[in-house]
């Protein structure tokens, strides 16, 4: 009992942990700022129809899943959509037990669709978009953690900062998608595959909780877009071998067996129903190419000056300064240009935006470094003046700011 109350206390709220909160609020603000802003779309009624089924009512139509058919673009996006509306659903019926029978959501003459319950079911768009947003703010806390562990409070506020004011982070977040899932599953996945590797130079018992850990954000990778499992899988055991001195030999059993736990929680995703599950391997899905027009088109939006001057000013310092050359900066430039320069042509996708929290991870690290160094002044006035700078771009784009 000791030890575990030891364990609690290890979490601490201090100044650094404020600090990341106050960021973290700054981003939910600007999401909400956005949301109120929206309407409904058809993309909107797709994803809280096909998800409110995948709880509710799979099989709805013989021989498919959902209405949608056998959804193979992330089934993970419908289900955390639809979750939110089904719990309203829910709530409304027990509500219903206080209310006259005229005024009751759910009529006796049966059950009724969500979009002809909009006008009893409030706040219907905000609901679609908070897992997305809850996601959002997870993969924040996440680029705060690794920066800031790798690199100390410099590095993790930067990386925050310009992940907070990222324009398309944000539309990701005010969008029902897979996207930003399966950038916290491929970002996710990459760093407890390198936990594992540090975890495998201590004793055994250590490794169980990690590799377990490792097989849920795969999972999660896998259920928010399939090709995400693969690039995720084999970044991390690229970094393993890198890494794990004396057991490389095992770091290949470890990805693969976190792999197949991945793959078994998608099929839980799926109800485990083997036609809808299958037909994921079916589709063309998983079909990837190599382009330089997402890192092109990202790096020449205006929106993002900030970040783009921020990577070249880190990229020039990385190859400049031999300090900054090491594992910790190098695993995150390596996974973003990976990532950025893949594109998908079976199936809608982004793994551009994949790449991001790897190259503000990167960012954040060489920033860093050059803070610690004899102009440590000047580079902590330019990496203020840059996140300022890509706060302001961001602050500008947002719908009725201009």
């Amino acid at each position: 009992m000791t030890h575990r109350f030891q364990s609690l206390r290890r979490f601490r709220f201090n100044l650094p942990q404020r600090i990341a909160a106050g960021m973290l609020a700054l981003f939910l603000l600007q999401g909400f700022w956005v949301v109120n802003r929206q309407t409904l779309t058809d993309r909107d009624y797709q994803y809280a129809r096909c998800g409110r089924e995948t709880w509710e009512m799979p099989s709805l139509l013989a021989g498919y899943y959902t209405s949608c058919g056998n959804i193979h673009d992330g089934i993970l996006a419908y289900r955390m959509a639809g979750l939110p509306l089904t719990l309203n659903l829910l709530a409304q019926r027990a509500f219903d037990l206080a209310r006259k029978p005229e005024d009751r959501v759910v009529q006796k003459s049966g059950q009724l669709s969500t979009w002809e319950l909009r006008h009893q079911m409030t706040h219907i768009l905000l609901l679609l978009r908070l897992p997305f947003l809850f996601a959002g703010l997870l993969l924040g806390g996440c680029i705060w953690w690794v920066a800031r562990r790798l690199y100390g409070n410099l590095g993790g506020y930067t990386a925050l900062a310009l992940y907070c004011f990222s324009p398309s982070v944000l539309r990701a977040c005010v969008t029902p998608g897979p996207e930003l899932l399966a950038a916290l599953g491929v970002f996710g996945g990459v760093y407890t595959c390198i936990g594992v590797a540090h975890a495998m130079q201590g004793p055994r018992r250590r490794w169980r909780p990690r590799i377990l850990l490792l097989t849920a954000i795969l999972g999660v990778a896998a259920a928010a877009h399939l090709v995400a499992l693969p690039v995720a899988a084999l970044l991390g055991l690229l970094a393993m071998i890198w890494i794990a001195d004396g057991h490389r030999s095992q770091a290949l059993p470890v990805v693969l067996l976190a792999a197949v736990g991945a793959l078994l929680l998608v099929f839980a995703c799926y109800g485990f129903s083997p036609d809808a599950y299958s037909y994921v391997f079916r589709s063309a899905d998983g079909f990837l190419w190599v382009s330089l027009d997402p890192a092109r088109r990202f790096f020449a939006a205006f929106a993002n000056g900030g970040v783009t001057v921020a990577a070249c000013a880190a990229l020039v310092l990385y190859l400049a300064s031999g300090r900054s050359r090491y594992f910790g900066n190098s695993a995150p430039l390596l996974c973003a240009i990976v990532c950025l320069t893949l594109i998908m042509t079976g199936s809608p996708g982004s793994p551009w935006l994949w790449a991001q929290p790897f190259l503000l991870t990167f960012i954040g690290g060489v920033f860093a470094d050059a803070c610690d160094g004899p102009r440590g002044r000047w580079a902590l006035a330019a990496a203020g003046a840059i996140v300022a700078l890509q706060a302001v771009l961001c602050i500008l784009s947002l719908p009725g700011m201009v």
